[in-house]
Formats: C-alpha cells, structure tokens, sequence
C-alpha cells in the first residue's frame, strides 16, 4: 500500500475514535489542562478527554510509544492535528512540561531519565515553569548568577528568577545555574531540574498593567536539586538551554510538533470591526482606512497561517531552528496589530477599565490589548529573534 493510502486509512480511523471518543465537553472554548497538581480539572469532560488523549499517546503524537507517545510520522501528526479541528475539539494537554523540557529530555536526556520524566509528561503529571531570566539576566541570558553549589548527590541551590510564568502554580521548575564561577559565562551554565515544593523555594506574583500576575519571582534559599536531574553534561547547559528555547519559539510559531496545538477559535475580527463600524451602511465598515487596514492584517494573517504549514511540512527537526525566530517575530507582530485593531475599533468603548458604562466584552478587550504588548518580549524577545536572523540566517557580522 502507498503512502497516500496508509495516510487516508489513518485519517479514516482517527476520524472515526475521535467521533466515538471525544466527550462534547472537550469541544469549543474552554479549560486546557497543563499539569499543575495544584489546579484541579474543573471540567469532567475535561479530565476525561486528557485520560483517552494519553492512553492513545496522542498528548505527545510524535514521541515513541515506550515514552508515552504514539510514534507518529510527521505526516501523521499533521491529520490528527486537521481532524481535531474539523471537529472544534481542543488540545487535551498543554504546557511547558510536554512542549518545552519534555522534547529537550527526548534529545539530551539520559535512558534514565527518559524513562523517569517522560511518560509522566505525557499524561501530564506536574506543572512545569521556566526558570531563566534574572534580575541581572534578561537579554543576556549567559549571566545568570544562580548558583548550584555542589553537595555530594545534590546541588544547593541560592539566588533568584523572575518572570517565572505560572510559578505559584508550578510543581517543577527547569533552571538555568551557575555550576562554574571560575569559567567564561558561557561554559559554567548548568539546566537541572528542581522540586518547587520544597521550604527552600519561595514564590511571589508580579502584578501586571493588565490587572493579572500570570509572572513571579522565584527564590532559592538553600534548595536542593537531584544531581540526576541534570539535563545534559555539567556545564554545558548554554547549547541545551538554547535548543530548549527554539523548542519555546515553535509553540509561539505554531509548529510545534510535540503535543497538539491549541484550537480555539477566535471570533470574526471583521464582524467585530462591522459591529462599531458598519451600522450607517447596511454593514458595510464605513471607514476606508479601518477597511483597508483590516485587509491588510487578514492577508497577511492567510499568508503567515500558510508559512507555518509549510515550515512544519519541509523541517526535518523536530523543533525548526531559524525559522521560528522568522516566524515568531511575524506572530507577535500580527497578534499586536490584530489585538490593537480589535480595541481601537471600539472608540472610546474600547479603554474602559471598569464601570457599568462598559459591557464585559469591553472591559475584557482593555485587559487582552495590554496583556498582547507582551507578545513581542515573551519567548524571546523581537530584536533578539531579529539578530538571530541577522546572523544565522542573513550571515551578517556580529
């Protein structure tokens, strides 16, 4: 049988379980677990569609069956993630547990500590944060002063992270240290993982302009990690560190290729757009420059949408190395100007922050248009991917 056939036979049958299988709950909009044992699964239909999604290795596609996964091709991966959609279903499992240190244990760990670490990734137990940035150790990610003192079979651990995404959810934390003072910045960085819940890591949130702390900083105050739980040689944690985040950049990208994208749908930008502006002409947007804007950002939406299929479709990694820097300066870019539209189409309605003259769509779309200029500084910042770019893929001098 060709390979055009052994596709459709497997699109046939996934089609099929996934019509059988996937609760109603587990459709549209809505709760998307990421492993914290500290968040319970509110949903039942929830917890139910991460149970079946984990028993058919379908969390992780594209990893091996003996590590939880399904072994799936790429070419596989793509029809699973397309039949999903069609039927609106969401993503059962997320986070940076299965898309950020669980591919980076796949390529640098150790047989054992692919046997410890990823088959509990996979049916999502634990919630994982990133620990990287620093106080002093934002941009230039290789000054970081974390220090990892070493104890016999564990490191202690003394020194800060900011900017921990989730962190007073987080049970495990991956972390950049400092194994080595007496080397260039560059050689002594060390990624181990360690144990949040433990007296000697403490936890505060970052409160936000938008009104969340989704951010934190996290402390270390003679914490200990497992020696074991170094990922990769002592020392050289800058290479597995920089792969790790061209793993992040392709989540931000859209072609990761290790847990199942998000599927939500956003609503229709220009039937928002027509709600505020189109009322004088039979629905037809009024305003020339908000038409053409609009335009504008939908093509080159059409057009990004068809680079990440075909950047998924050509790469034979499983995390693209520059061309996520290409594509997530382009996302944030786009999520930037769309999130902008949404609010400015709204006039004066669109910069409320509280108050019964605003309805809640409002008041959310203030919230989501602060919380979007973000975008461009998570995962990497824009002028880091740009010199990225500029070096890697243009060859232009440093």
């Amino acid at each position: 049988m060709n390979e055009a056939a052994n596709l459709q036979n497997f699109r046939d049958e996934t089609r099929g379980w996934l019509a059988e299988n996937c609760p109603a709950g587990a459709k549209g909009p809505g709760e998307i677990p990421w492993g914290s044992s500290k968040l319970e699964i509110a949903d039942a239909d929830t917890a139910r569609w991460l149970e079946l999604m984990a028993g058919k290795g379908w969390t992780v596609p594209t990893w091996p069956k003996e590590y939880g996964g399904a072994g799936l091709t790429k070419q596989e991966f793509m029809v699973l993630q397309e039949e999903i959609r069609r039927i609106g279903a969401r993503a059962p499992l997320t986070g940076r547990g299965i898309n950020y240190i669980g591919p980076t244990i796949l390529e640098f760990g150790t047989p054992e500590q692919k046997a410890k670490w990823l088959a509990r990734l996979a049916r999502g137990e634990g919630g994982w944060c990133m620990g990287y940035s620093e106080p002093a150790a934002g941009s230039d990610l290789a000054n970081v002063q974390l220090r990892a003192t070493d104890q016999g079979d564990v490191y202690l651990l003394n020194g800060m992270k900011t900017w921990t995404s989730d962190g007073i959810y987080g049970d495990w934390i991956f972390c950049l240290v400092r194994t080595d003072r007496e080397v260039p910045k560059h050689e002594g960085i060390s990624l181990i993982l360690v144990d949040m819940n433990q007296p000697g890591v403490r936890v505060r949130p970052i409160s936000l302009i938008s009104g969340s702390s989704p951010f934190c900083e996290t402390s270390f105050e003679d914490a200990t990690a497992e020696k074991d739980d170094v990922i990769g040689a002592v020392n050289s944690g800058w290479s597995v560190g920089k792969r790790l985040l061209q793993y992040e950049r392709s989540i931000h990208a859209g072609v990761n290729t290790s847990g199942i994208q998000r599927q939500e749908r956003e609503a229709s930008l220009v039937d928002v757009v027509r709600q505020y502006h189109g009322a004088k002409q039979g629905g037809r947007i009024s305003d020339a420059s908000v038409r053409e804007r609009l335009v504008r950002l939908e093509m080159e939406s059409r057009s990004y949408q068809l680079t990440q299929r075909r950047v998924m479709a050509e790469t034979q990694a499983r995390a693209p190395s520059t061309a996520t820097s290409i594509l997530k300066v382009t996302g944030a870019r786009l999520t930037k100007e769309r999130t902008e539209l949404h609010q400015q189409s709204f006039g004066v309605q669109g910069i409320g922050w509280e108050g019964p003259g605003f309805s809640s769509r409002e008041l959310e779309t203030t919230r989501t248009w602060l919380s979007s200029r973000a975008v461009s500084i998570y995962g990497g910042t824009s002028e880091i991917q740009l010199n990225i770019i500029a070096k890697r893929v243009l060859g232009l001098p440093d």
